[in-house]
């Protein structure tokens, strides 16, 4: 996954953090609204508000979930191929040598 992604589904998160704090805060503001309209809508609200956190939740625990497989994918490469983790380890770090000597 690169870093787009990852930066992208953070802010989607955030969003949907805030996003639901507004709505707890509307629902707080409308408690004292009367009328059959008024507490269905808020029952509404707050079923969607619930179904979202948990979706959240679920979002959160599949991403650690693939970073974690990915640390153990990583892991076990570098376990079975020793040398060939140190070869591409000093491959990119010359690289990343040259192209920051060049600056």
């Amino acid at each position: 996954m690169n870093d787009m992604t990852t930066i992208q589904k953070d802010k989607l998160m955030s969003d949907l953090r805030m996003v639901i704090a507004d709505a707890e805060e509307v629902l707080r503001m409308t408690a004292d609204e009367v009328g059959e309209g008024a507490a269905d809508l808020r029952g509404r609200v707050q079923a969607r508000m619930n179904q979202a956190k948990d979706d959240l939740v679920h979002l959160q625990e599949a991403a650690v979930a693939k970073a974690k497989a990915a640390g153990h994918v990583a892991d076990d490469f570098v376990h079975d191929n020793p040398w060939k983790s140190i070869g591409i380890a000093t491959g990119v770090g010359l690289v990343i040598g040259l192209l920051i000597s060049r600056r």
